[in-house]
């Protein structure tokens, strides 16, 4: 799959794109079909919400699961990336972030990049988040919220939030986010299940709580250039993970291929 001109002209402008249909309803079936095995494990790469045990995101997918594997390497993320991003490109990060419906929690404003170079030492902000909606997103159930704009700025002063939820980031403080949100407004992404998002390393954005009865769920793959590569190590594996070999597309029917099925 290709980016259309048009495409990469909206997300130089906006520093995100929304690709309505991007997966199939078929394919969304068979990612969440693989995650109840995933929840269930007993893992520090399982992050519960601050209060209870209601998980708020499971990471390192691609080395637990041989669909996400195959989800991690599918030409309809990688392909995308590689127009953005250049050709070499390794996996960062592969995880699903969850709203539980009633119990999930705010996401604080932030942009990767702060979290990437503070915490990784990631030089540059040059990496992509490629996301896929596997529930339907709405205003009501926890949906991302974007600053259109807010990623041409050079990175912005930042402060480690370490209090107010169960993941600590770097978070942008509400001053800064007031003069964006008067520069740009704010965009929800919104759509059904197999809506797909892509945003770079800048992006400012956060997450509402999930105050609805609907779930809220949402992959997330993180790939960044090799010559980016992450030069400090104090992060767990699946936090960022320290294979630098360059992602190779797999097969359009990847997902729905018998093998995929685990």
């Amino acid at each position: 799959m290709k980016l259309s001109d048009t495409q990469l002209e909206t997300f130089r402008r906006d520093g995100l794109l929304i690709l309505p249909g991007l997966f199939s309803a078929a394919e969304v079936e068979a990612i969440r079909t693989a995650m109840p095995p995933l929840f269930a494990e007993d893992s520090e790469a399982n992050i519960a919400e601050k209060v209870g045990t209601v998980p708020r995101t499971i990471m390192g997918l691609h080395r637990r699961s041989a669909l996400f594997d195959r989800l991690a390497r599918h030409p309809r993320l990688v392909e995308p990336a590689r127009q953005i991003a250049g050709p070499e490109l390794y996996i960062q990060q592969v995880k699903v972030n969850v709203k539980a419906a009633f119990e999930g929690d705010a996401w604080q404003w932030h942009y990767d990049f702060a979290t990437h170079h503070r915490d990784d030492g990631v030089p540059k902000p040059q990496a992509l988040n490629l996301h896929i909606l596997l529930d339907e997103v709405s205003h009501y159930n926890g949906p991302l919220y974007f600053i259109p704009g807010s990623h041409r700025h050079e990175p912005l002063p930042t402060f480690h939030d370490t209090a107010s939820t169960s993941y600590p980031l770097w978070v942008v403080d509400r001053e800064t986010v007031r003069e964006l949100v008067a520069a740009g407004g704010i965009a929800p992404a919104l759509g059904p299940p197999g809506t797909g998002l892509i945003f770079g390393d800048l992006m400012v954005h956060g997450s509402p709580g999930n105050m609805s009865p609907w779930d809220r769920a949402i992959f997330s793959l993180i790939l960044n250039p090799v010559a980016n590569a992450q030069t400090a190590f104090a992060r767990p594996e699946h936090k960022h993970h320290t294979d630098f070999t360059p992602v190779a597309p797999l097969a359009d029917d990847c997902l729905l291929e018998p093998a995929a099925a685990q």
